[in-house]
């Protein structure tokens, strides 16, 4: 029984069992709810301030390759990829980093994107497969011109509900 649990935990684990077993994090680096950092967690790096929200998943291997392994000249073929998450990027809900894959500095990676290249340094990029929908920049100032007129931190730190509530208008 303990084995099973090890390996459930290994496979959709937290943050504190993924870096008992194995990953690269470095400092500030918050998860929110549920991610999998999948079954070579020691393959994944996530540099200082990265943010990953609910049900991402890391995938550092190609399973596919069961598919013709009981064939002899194929036998023995794996393909593993390391995955490097840099400094101050977020990834979305649902997403899905596959193997070998790097992302850059200041980068938004969107909900449910699947992320199959290299994202460079300073991009927003979102769908399947995911591609380049802005720079940060752009995005930050287009996030910025949506936020309500008034806008009271204080309040909204005082209670973030109400506040919502109250200021956000319907679509």
């Amino acid at each position: 029984m303990k084995r099973i649990t090890h390996f459930i935990n290994l496979i959709r684990g937290s943050l504190k069992t993924a870096i008992k077993n194995g990953l690269n994090c470095g400092k500030n680096v918050t998860v929110m709810g549920r991610v999998n950092f999948g079954s070579e967690p020691y393959l994944i790096t996530l540099s200082d301030n990265v943010r990953i929200s609910n049900d991402v998943m890391f995938i550092t291997h190609d399973g596919g390759n069961f598919a013709f392994r009981h064939r002899e000249e194929y036998k023995d073929v794996n393909h593993f990829g390391k995955i490097f998450v840099d400094e101050y990027t977020f990834i979305g809900a649902r997403a899905i980093i596959m193997p070998g894959v790097r992302i850059g500095k200041n980068c938004v990676v969107g909900a449910g994107a699947l992320v199959t290249k290299n994202v460079l340094d300073n991009s927003v990029v979102a769908g399947v497969p995911a591609r380049l929908i802005s720079d940060t920049e752009t995005y930050a100032k287009k996030m910025k011109s949506k936020m309500p007129e008034k806008w009271d931190v204080a309040e909204y730190k005082k209670n973030k509900k109400q506040y919502l509530i109250d200021t956000i208008s319907n679509p």
